[in-house]
């Protein structure tokens, strides 16, 4: 935050100096080159004392002195920017002591303020006030705030002065705050100080009743001026939200700064371009009409019938609506969206609200501006009830965003000069929000991959286990043998199988992170929960019922000649087992190799090291008697299956039929991927030759032409 200007009397003030006077006319007014001195001075207090802002004193010494640096801190960073744009024209916020609040005038001179009470900031008020006393005994209240706060409380004939002003900074991005004041006199400030006294010791309704009484104290003041302070964009917030768009999401901006400052904002951040029409159902566009309800009625018809007309196709899929990129931008304010979704019809308020959803539904972005926090969160809850159940990710830094975090699916914030509430009440949290970027289409793209392969090789796996038991009913005549040794049950998914997926899952990149932030729309490829589609499901599921049947199946056709040994000796039923058994965990795993695009050390000492472990954990419980089985069934079968050399050939036969589709499906898509690319090569170099760079697209010339991209 930083202060950049401010307006006394409609007179700007722009510039350090110690000396308030070098001013410029702000529109047609009578007034000299500034404001009378009084009135500056009078507007300079008033920024130095009310706030809420408290002194740090840095010292190499133990005691405060007046000479030492002062670190303001607040919960606010627009409060401190305040009362260093006050330091700039002469005026010293010195602390508070004991009740006193105390500052340094233009002339070294260290004036004492009694504070009273404080009328503290919400956003329902969008003010705060503070109470004082002068060493001479006079009473004054303070107030800044929101104009839409402090105009309707204001003289009318005062407004005009500012308004202009107001108006033009909000145009050029600034925030703005209004100051004014006004004198009570001792009687009626025993009435108001009695009226707090109680308002504060209520036992019940006490937040209901300290709002009618700071209403009724901040009536008939008179304005001062107005301040501008610049909320700069951090670093690659525009080219996060580009490449967020090109990802395929929606974003929408909740926001209670005034309408003209927001859209300054969102334009300097890009998420409206030049050529986007914006559709605006503000107070302003409504209050056109008497009936404020018809009014809105037709401006929600006649831009439905817009985007309908530019976007014919009423049946597309929801996904196909939030991921086209469309030139048209909706701006709504917080009392046109009270009527949106508090009609006084009920029927009526869910017409509009539909309406409102369809036109939300066909924009390329939404800015929310004059939001309290609750109507953040309302509008959170009513995305998430739409048809296809879109999944919701509020992004916020201060304490207002905090309902909206709570209310979406998952909530991001970003620890800044707001305070770490936000960071507090999210699910994850950022120091910067260009790591949105990297968070999501990096991050989120790998780790929803990783789960999803997880989830669906889990299915897999214990498919192909459960397979062959299932088959083996059919020729045991149902008589519930088991097929797998007892040891083997239990060692399947606890040993065996468990930590290669488990690596998998934790360190897998089938892309590298640099192309994924740097090509956005690899995220589209995941968008609507692809990889845990029907189509996905059908192919995990055909591949182990073939697996399975290969497992049973092969090993039965080969059991078929029942000496496989040169002595003539027979196998039995648990060698039959252990075989199907050994070609179903090496399949399996080597399927899990087979997916595997990013190779670590952990990766080939859990692969190996389980397959390793397999064979070695065969061996010892085979090759010792127990003395606590009462039966040793598995008595050196395993090393008795080894020791023939159709074993050997048949293993390796199973377990080469039963991923040949697999290892087909990797060939024909490594074939057709180096296709693609070679044609896209071909159509780039031809377009470079022939093509315009007028008549390229906007997206493909925004990524191709950004060099400061993540």
């Amino acid at each position: 935050m930083e202060f950049i200007e401010c307006c006394i009397d409609g007179h700007k003030y722009k510039g350090v100096t110690q000396e308030v006077g070098l001013s410029q006319t702000d529109g047609p007014l009578t007034y000299c080159d500034k404001a009378d001195k009084n009135r500056e001075e009078l507007f300079l207090r008033a920024l130095c004392l009310c706030h809420t802002v408290e002194i740090k004193t840095n010292d190499a010494v133990d005691g405060a002195t007046e000479s030492a640096e002062l670190t303001y801190i607040s919960s606010s960073p627009d409060e401190i920017a305040l009362v260093k744009g006050a330091k700039k024209y002469g005026f010293t916020f010195l602390g508070n002591r004991n009740g006193q609040m105390r500052l340094e005038n233009q002339r070294k001179e260290i004036e004492e303020y009694e504070l009273l009470h404080t009328l503290n900031f919400d956003a329902i008020r969008r003010r705060m006030s503070v109470i004082v006393k002068t060493q001479g005994g006079n009473i004054l209240l303070f107030c800044k705030g929101a104009d839409s706060a402090v105009f309707p409380r204001v003289q009318n004939h005062e407004v005009e002065l500012t308004k202009a002003h107001v108006e033009r900074n909000a145009m050029d991005g600034y925030r703005t705050l209004c100051v004014a004041f006004k004198e009570i006199v001792p009687d009626d400030y025993e009435r108001i100080n009695r009226q707090l006294i109680e308002a504060k010791m209520a036992l019940q309704d006490r937040e209901e009743k300290m709002e009618k009484v700071f209403d009724d104290i901040e009536t008939n003041m008179n304005l001062i001026g107005a301040t501008a302070v610049e909320d700069k964009l951090q670093d690659q917030a525009a080219e996060t939200i580009e490449a967020l768009h090109a990802a395929g999401l929606k974003v929408w901006v909740l926001t209670g700064d005034k309408m003209e400052t927001a859209k300054s904002t969102c334009y300097a951040c890009r998420l409206f371009q030049t050529s986007t029409e914006l559709l605006e159902l503000t107070t302003k566009t409504i209050e056109e009409s008497e009936r404020k309800e018809d009014r809105l009625h037709e401006l929600l018809i006649e831009y439905r019938k817009k985007l309908l007309r530019e976007f014919p196709k009423s049946t597309r899929s929801l996904k196909k609506a939030w991921t086209e990129h469309q030139e048209f931008g909706l701006i709504v304010d917080g009392s046109t969206l009270s009527l949106i979704l508090n009609s006084s019809q009920d029927s009526s308020s869910n017409n509009y609200k539909s309406i409102f959803l369809q036109i939300c539904m066909k924009c390329t972005a939404v800015l929310c501006c004059r939001m309290a926090p609750l109507q953040k969160a309302q509008i959170v809850r009513m995305v998430k009830n739409l048809k296809g159940s879109p999944i919701t990710l509020s992004i916020g830094d201060g304490a207002n965003d905090v309902s909206m975090i709570l209310e979406s699916h998952v909530g991001i914030g970003i620890k800044g000069k707001e305070g770490r509430q936000a960071a507090r009440n999210s699910d994850y949290s950022v120091p910067k929000f260009k790591h949105l970027k990297k968070l999501l289409l990096a991050h989120g793209h790998l780790y929803y991959v990783r789960i999803a392969h997880l989830v669906q090789y889990f299915f897999y796996k214990n498919f192909c286990f459960i397979l062959p038991q299932f088959l083996f009913q059919f020729f045991c005549g149902f008589s519930q043998q088991p097929l797998y040794d007892a040891a083997y049950l239990t060692m399947y998914n606890i040993c065996f199988t468990s930590l290669p997926i488990l690596a998998y899952s934790l360190l897998e990149q089938h892309i590298n992170i640099d192309t994924l932030t740097s090509d956005p729309r690899l995220y589209m490829k995941i968008s609507g929960n692809a990889m845990l589609q029907l189509g996905p499901f059908l192919y995990w599921t055909f591949l182990a019922a073939f697996e399975g049947t290969v497992f049973f199946f092969g090993t039965y056709f080969l059991f078929q000649t029942t000496s496989l040994e040169e002595n003539g000796k027979v196998y039995g039923n648990w060698t039959f087992g252990t075989i199907v058994f050994t070609v179903l965990v090496f399949t399996v795993t080597l399927k899990l190799a087979l997916d595997t695009r990013f190779w670590t050390w952990i990766n080939h000492f859990v692969i190996w090291g389980s397959l390793a472990f397999y064979v070695f954990f065969s061996f010892f419980w085979g090759g010792i008697i127990w003395p606590f089985l009462k039966q040793q069934r598995m008595y050196f079968i395993f090393a008795q299956m080894l020791s023939s050399v159709s074993m050997w050939l048949a293993i390796i036969l199973l377990i080469f039929i039963s991923l040949f589709p697999e290892i087909l499906r990797i060939v024909l898509k490594n074939v057709r991927r180096r296709s693609a690319r070679r044609n896209l090569s071909c159509r780039r170099a031809s377009d470079s030759l022939s093509a315009r760079p007028s008549v390229r697209p906007l997206l493909l010339r925004t990524f191709s032409d950004e060099s400061n991209m993540l």
